[in-house]
This record gives C-alpha cells, sequence and structure tokens, in this order.
C-alpha cells in the first residue's frame, strides 16, 4: 500500500521527533519571512502534482513543427539553448586562451593518508591579480583515477572539511547563514580559522572517497560574492561587453561558466578521470549544476539537490518561489530579460523542463525535501517527469514512475529523484542515494541505457 507523504512524515518514529519538531519550526519561521506577494505557498503541500496543461513541449520546435526524428534534436537543442540563454541565463565568454592552472599545494597523505589534496587557483585571464577560483580536490589513494563529483560551497572550501592544510579563503563572506548554519566565525566579512569544517555535514567528504569517487570544489565568492552590489568584485566585471543589452552575463550562468573552467583542469588532471565528471549542487548553486550540464556536454550527470525556482522545478506548477520572487531579491541571478515575465509563471513560453532536457540523454538526479516549500517539491518531480519523454525519444529510459513517491522512497533511473523529511538542505540520505546514482550511472562500465 503506498503511504502519502504527509502520513510518512507523521508517522516518523520517536527518535527522530525533537529533529522533527525543529524542522518544522525553521520551516515556519521561512515561510512567515517569504513576501506573500512573491511567492505562491500551497496550502497542501503534500498535494498530488498535476502536470500543467500548458507546459512546453521540447520536442517541439519555435516554429511548431514536430522534432520527428533523432537526428532532428540537435538543431532543436541549439534552439533551447539560444532560448534560454537570450531570455534567462544571458550570454557567457568562451574559455579564456590565456587561462591558466597553478598547482600550489599537492600532499599525498592527506586526511590521515586515505587521499591526495589538490588545490589549484584557475587564473581566468593568466594573471596573479586578476579573476581567480581556487579549487580544492580530493582523490581517493586507493583508486587510479577516479570519477569525479564537482561541486561549488557557500561558504570556502575550509569549510568542507576541518584538515587544516586547506587554505582559508580571503574572499568576502556573508557574516549570517539564516537558520542553515553557524557563521559566527566570520569576523568581517572574512573568514577565520574557526571556519575550518562547519559545513562538513553536507559535504561528506570520506564517505564520498571510500565509495571511490574524487570530491572536487570551490568557492561561489571566488566568482561572485552573491551581492546586489557585488558585480566588481564578481568575474562578470572582466567582461563588460557581456553586461550590455538584456542577455547580460548573470551570476547563475557565472557559477556554471567556472564549474566548464573546473572541468578543464580535471580533464587534464592525470589524478582522476575527467570524462566522468559530475556536476553537483544545491539550492542556488544546483540552479548553476543543471546550467553548467545544459550548457557543457562534457560533463557526464548532473545532481541537483533541492534547485527550486530557475532549476529543476518547472514554473507552471505555480507554487513557491516565482519568477517575481527571483527576479526582485535576487534581481542579478538571472539577465535582465528574465525580468518581463514577473507575474507571467502559469503563461511562460518556456520552462525549465526544456532546460533539463539540454542535459538529455545523459543521468540526472533531482531531489527535494518535503519542508522545503519554497523549493515546490511537487514542482521539481513535475520537472523531472515532464523531461522524461526527451530521454526516451533519444532512445533510452526517464523517470521510472509516473506519480510523485512517498517520503524517504528514492526512484532510481536515468532521471531519478527522492523527496526526503525535512528542510532545505543536504543530509546524509541525499548522498546515500547520490552514490547509489552514480554506481549505477556514473563509473566507467555503468549501466548507461
Amino acid at each position: 500500500m503506498r503511504i502519502s507523504p504527509m502520513l510518512a512524515f507523521a508517522a516518523d518514529n520517536s527518535k527522530h521527533n525533537v529533529a522533527a519538531t525543529k524542522a518544522l519550526i525553521v520551516a515556519a519561521c521561512a515561510l512567515m519571512m517569504t513576501p506573500p506577494a512573491l511567492s505562491q505557498v500551497n496550502p497542501d503541500k503534500y498535494r498530488q502534482p498535476a502536470m500543467p496543461a500548458n507546459l512546453p513541449d521540447p520536442l517541439v520546435f519555435a516554429d511548431g513543427t514536430r522534432v520527428a526524428a533523432q537526428a532532428d534534436w540537435p538543431k532543436r537543442r541549439k534552439e533551447l539553448l539560444d532560448l534560454f540563454t537570450d531570455q534567462m541565463y544571458g550570454r557567457m565568454p568562451e574559455r579564456p586562451a590565456q587561462m591558466r592552472f597553478n598547482v600550489y599545494n599537492l600532499d599525498r597523505h592527506a586526511l590521515g593518508g586515505k587521499a591526495t589534496r589538490e588545490q589549484i587557483s584557475i587564473l581566468f585571464l593568466g594573471k596573479e591579480d586578476g579573476p581567480r577560483m581556487d579549487l580544492l580536490v580530493y582523490v581517493p589513494n586507493q583508486v587510479k583515477r577516479p570519477p569525479v563529483i564537482l561541486g561549488l560551497n557557500f561558504w570556502g572550501n575550509q569549510t568542507i572539511n576541518p584538515d587544516q592544510g586547506i587554505r582559508v579563503s580571503d574572499r568576502w563572506i556573508e557574516s549570517s547563514g539564516g537558520s542553515s548554519i553557524d557563521l559566527s566565525c566570520v569576523k568581517n566579512n572574512r573568514a577565520t580559522e574557526a571556519c575550518r569544517g562547519i559545513d562538513q555535514g553536507r559535504w561528506p567528504v570520506e564517505k564520498i572517497l571510500d565509495a571511490g569517487y574524487a570530491l572536487a570544489t570551490a568557492y561561489r565568492g571566488d566568482i561572485d560574492p552573491d551581492r546586489n552590489d557585488g558585480y566588481d568584485e564578481s568575474i562578470r566585471s572582466a567582461w563588460p561587453e557581456l553586461a550590455q543589452g538584456g542577455n547580460n552575463f548573470s551570476t547563475i550562468a557565472a557559477w556554471a561558466w567556472a564549474m566548464s573552467r573546473a572541468l578543464d583542469y580535471l580533464e587534464q588532471d592525470h589524478l582522476v578521470d575527467g570524462r566522468h565528471v559530475v556536476a553537483f549542487g544545491w539550492s542556488r548553486l544546483g540552479k548553476a549544476a543543471i546550467w553548467a550540464g545544459a550548457t557543457d556536454p562534457r560533463f557526464v550527470a548532473v545532481i541537483s539537490n533541492e534547485s527550486g525556482a530557475g532549476g529543476a522545478k518547472v514554473f507552471h506548477d505555480v507554487h513557491g518561489e516565482t519568477v517575481e520572487l527571483l527576479n526582485t531579491r535576487f534581481p542579478y541571478w538571472f539577465c535582465k530579460n528574465f525580468k518581463q515575465y514577473n507575474g507571467r509563471d502559469a503563461e511562460l513560453p518556456f520552462d525549465q523542463n526544456e532546460v533539463l532536457a539540454l542535459i538529455a540523454p545523459r543521468p540526472i538526479y533531482i531531489a527535494s525535501a518535503i519542508l522545503d516549500e519554497n523549493a515546490d517539491p511537487q514542482g521539481e518531480f513535475l520537472g523531472a517527469l515532464a523531461v522524461t519523454p526527451v530521454y526516451r525519444f533519444l532512445g533510452t529510459t526517464g523517470l521510472p514512475a509516473t506519480e510523485w513517491p512517498s517520503v524517504d522512497q528514492p526512484i532510481l533511473g536515468r532521471v531519478s529523484y527522492h523527496v526526503r523529511r525535512g528542510v532545505h538542505s543536504v543530509t546524509a540520505f541525499d548522498w546515500e542515494e547520490y552514490l547509489r546514482f552514480c554506481e549505477a550511472y556514473v563509473k566507467p562500465g555503468a549501466d548507461l541505457r
């Protein structure tokens, strides 16, 4: 018998009651802080989602004709890529010819001898005093040239593990992480030694290494400080010509672009398998991971953790965050052209299932949390369900389900999905499923049908 997500959560056993109560309080506070005019909170958060009748079809060309054969897909894919570049994410620069990599740390006995730690300054314009991103890579010593999980982090490389060898970021860091993390270690918007490992719960480094994967990460603030007034500190300012026009270089695009530059390094790193790199991201960085996977087919798979609006959620399912909310709270995340769609979620001429289609037929995992109402778990599920016809059209499988699953009941497929108990975060449960997904669809020799 299928148990509804609401009943499954309510029937949680006693050992989780304290955590569940705290989670409910956090979620309630988050909802109270959400401007009601900009979000559409669902009065029945446990509803079974219904596919919007007017959801755009990725398999229909802009002129209304249907994509008839697989040979026509590249043409439609380019059409979609151009559309979303122009109307939502904005233009991005090419890979800079002068870019170079400076490996400033290599320790083959990191984490008690379990891993090799690499730290690399990616100098986007080839200059030490120019735009730079510090990439941290852990490689398991017991595996020769392992696949890599690559994702940006929120508060600096030093936060993902207490390893004393990690360089502490010298960039601007927000001093308040809300309810998600204690940032009292940040002084005058700069990290201190006390910031080491404060976010390690979301980055189970040793678990990932033990599973046979390398982990690579960089701080989002190396790329863009994620502030309304942050343009001058962003790598976007290095390409002022891309600030012109409605399809300007946006922050989400900058993060995605930087992930591709990290992939450039991993491809030539003899310690890892640069042909098997997964783009991972949580929340706003999950939006960036999806766009990275959409724009760069070198990523072998994508893992999107609670990316919500502008990520895996379909806007036409008008619940949670809206176009207007994104463009009001974070006007730099997307390009200027996207602002013309404020208040028009249900009538958008495009939607995120078409962005997900740009990843097809590569594997993708989309995940939600039952109390993460702003991200709209049902809308994220609909994104996974609505892109499945594209996967099937391209000769592979998509999401092997048609109904939103119960809480903590993952659906594993070439398009995978779960909704877990709890709030907006990345948990041990999430990582268990992501590693299972990688075993099935990412490792060399995995079943890629």
